[in-house]
This record gives structure tokens, sequence and C-alpha cells, in this order.
């Protein structure tokens, strides 16, 4: 646990470690799939390239021409078939195909059963990230009232403290929240 020395250093390291919370969750949301196509649901795709797992938005120029298909054109040709065979292993339930040149993954629609799905993933992930704020919350709490058990604070100046502290997290958590909903609603928009 971080030590600090007065109740706005501690309240900063929160606001920044809850603000942390919330990016990851909006980047961990871009990699869930909707109907739609997103250059960024490849994110998390490695692909082997000259035996070094790479991202494979860095093995070539990404496009989204419509929105069921994106398009991958290799900077380096011999990457397409590493590509295509790292996109069908990604589990991300895409079916890529190549003509030597350019890999196109189609987006298919998605069935009611895997929209469910995707939205019960979509709940796993809003609830670690919910418990990750609340991580925050603890530990901050903890280390401001070990500055009143040091006399380094008052009374007054930790209830303020936590206070500010728990206000802090309730509105951080309703970002990720309002985050949440709306991709479950995309999600289960049928286009």
């Amino acid at each position: 646990m971080t030590t600090f020395e007065n109740t706005p250093q501690a309240l900063a390291a929160a606001r920044t470690r809850m603000e942390k919370a919330v990016d990851d969750f909006r980047k961990e949301l871009a990699t869930i799939r909707t109907g739609r196509a997103n250059a960024s649901l490849l994110d998390n795709v490695r692909v082997d390239y000259h035996g070094m797992p790479m991202p494979v938005n860095q093995l070539g120029t990404m496009t989204v021409p419509d929105p069921t298909m994106i398009v991958i054109a290799p900077w380096d040709p011999s990457a397409v078939a590493s590509i295509d065979k790292a996109i069908r292993t990604a589990d991300l339930g895409l079916n890529p195909t190549n003509d030597g040149k350019v890999v196109r993954v189609p987006i298919p629609s998605l069935t009611e059963e895997r929209r469910k799905d995707l939205v019960k993933q979509l709940h796993k992930v809003l609830e670690n990230h919910r418990t990750a704020v609340r991580n925050i919350r603890r530990d901050l709490k903890e280390a401001i009232e070990k500055l009143e058990k040091e006399k380094k604070i008052s009374e007054d100046e930790k209830k303020r403290a936590l206070d500010e502290l728990e206000k802090l997290s309730h509105s951080e958590t309703k970002k990720i929240e309002d985050l949440s909903a709306a991709k479950e609603k995309e999600v289960m928009q049928i286009k």
C-alpha cells in the first residue's frame, strides 16, 4: 500500500487509478463484438510473425469498407496466411478469406443466442471493473484512515476525504455502468 502525506494526494491517486479502470473497461468493451464491423475487434489477436507474436494491426493496414467486412492488407504478403490462421484460432467466431494479398474478414450477423452470450461476457467484464473500483476505494480509505491514526490529518479532514472518495467511486462506477448499458443496447440491437 502506498503511503500519502495528505488527503489531496490520496484523492488524486484514487482519481487516477479509478479513471485508469474506466479506460481499461472502455478498451475491453471495444473488443466485444456487435453485429457491426470494427477493426478493434481484432486488437487481441496475435499473429506468429517470424517466431514473434505480433498484434494484427502492426502487420498491415486495417480498413472497414462496409459494416460487415474488415480488410487487412499486410505490408509483407508472406504474412497473409499467418494472419488468416491467427484470426481463425482466436475464437471470435470469424471465418476470414484471403487471396494471397489481403485478408477479408466478413462479420456475420449475430444470432439471438450469441447476443445473449456476449451480454453475459459484458456483465462479467463490468463486474470485474466494478470490483476494481471498489478495491481502489478500499485501499485509499485505509490510507486515509492511516493518515488520521498517524495524526497527519484531523478527524474532520478524514471525514471530508472519505466523503470525497465515496463520491468519486460512485461517479466512476456510474461511468462504467453507463458504458456497459450502451454496449449492451448495441449488442442486442438487430441490424
